[in-house]
Formats: C-alpha cells, structure tokens, sequence
C-alpha cells in the first residue's frame, strides 16, 4: 500500500500556524487535500502555541485554483455530491474557529481557492499576485462550497449574482474595492509581511 501524498503542511511558530495548500502549480483541490486540510484546521485549533492561523499556498503563481477538474470529470455523481459534502463541512470548521484566520493570497485565488479564502477572517493579497473570483458558471456550475452565502455576505446579494452569473475574474486591487480583499501588501516580502500582520 502506498504512502499517502502530502498535500497540506502545518507549521506552528512564533505564535502563528501556517496552513499551506501543497499541490503546485494550482494546488487545486481533491478529496484528499480537503480531508488532509479538516485535519490541519482541527490541529491549528488545538495548538496551544497558535494563536492565529494563517493559510496560503505553495508557490508564487497560485493560492489555489479550486477545485481538481481531472478528478472531477473521473468520479460518479455520488462521489461529486460526498465530496461537496465534505468540503462545505471543512470550509464550516474553518469559519468557525474561534481563533483568527487569515488567508494570504499568493497567487490566482479563484473557484474554489477564493471560496476557501472567504472562510477566513481577513484576506491579505500580494500585489500584482493574480486574480480572484467565482468562474465557475463558465464550466456549467454554481459555486459548491459556500461561495454563494459567503460572497453575498462581503459584497451584498446583487453584486455577488453579477460577479457569479458573468464568472468575471478580477485583480486584486479590484476585490480590494469590492471589500473581498482587506489588505494588500508588496509583493517583496509578501510571507514576512503577513506574518508581521499576524504576530
């Protein structure tokens, strides 16, 4: 039987317990990454030495575009419908850990990466990083993990319908204005900064 590939790191120091999403170049998601990353959040939450956790990912190019398509054009809609389950049930575990969560967007964060992101506290952006938003209307669905509530709840109903129905994709600085995006800091040093923020 082989080893289980690591797609979730967790590291605590100086306070801080970092979440990186570990599958580059997209790190997008499969079953196993969520299951991987409801065990991070649950150990985050019982790290004493924790007292922020802070999630990101691997790479300069993205903090996770979403959802693993491959994986998703494999599986049988029972597996499809398990699997939404499971994430919405991760993504809930997140936003409601007592301790803060902040999410530094390296890179692409869309899909499922941003709704990911809306799970945290506070979204702290690297400049010129990418771009962020909810296009999965152009592959034929809705946003499956808690992206409809949680963009409605930052941005208010009528804009979020825009932003879902049209699958518009959008920078930074953008989502800044929109409020999905509190901070964005020089892309020199993103990491150290955010960890600045955090401590």
């Amino acid at each position: 039987m082989s080893e289980e590939k690591i797609l979730v790191r967790y590291e605590s120091k100086d306070g801080i317990g970092t979440i990186t999403l570990d599958d580059p170049p997209a790190n997008t998601y499969t079953y196993e990454m969520m299951r991987q990353l409801d065990e991070a959040i649950l150990t985050a939450r019982m790290d004493d030495d924790a007292h922020v956790i802070m999630l990101t990912g691997n790479g300069e190019k993205f903090f996770s575009a979403g959802a693993n398509i491959g994986m998703l054009n494999t599986v049988t809609p029972r597996f499809k419908y398990f699997f939404c389950l499971h994430a919405n049930l991760t993504l809930n575990r997140l936003e409601q850990t007592p301790k803060l969560t902040v999410a530094a967007l390296n890179g692409h964060t869309v899909g499922g990466g941003l709704e990911i992101a809306m799970a945290c506290d506070i979204r702290i952006a690297r400049k010129d990083g990418g771009k962020t938003g909810l296009p999965e209307v152009t592959l034929g669905v809705l946003p499956g993990t808690g992206g409809t509530q949680r963009l409605c709840r930052i941005v208010g109903k009528s804009q979020a319908i825009e932003l879902m129905t049209t699958g518009k994709t959008f920078s930074f600085e953008e989502a800044a204005g929109m409020g999905i995006v509190n901070y964005i800091y020089e892309s020199e040093g993103f990491m150290d900064q955010v960890r600045s923020y955090c401590q």
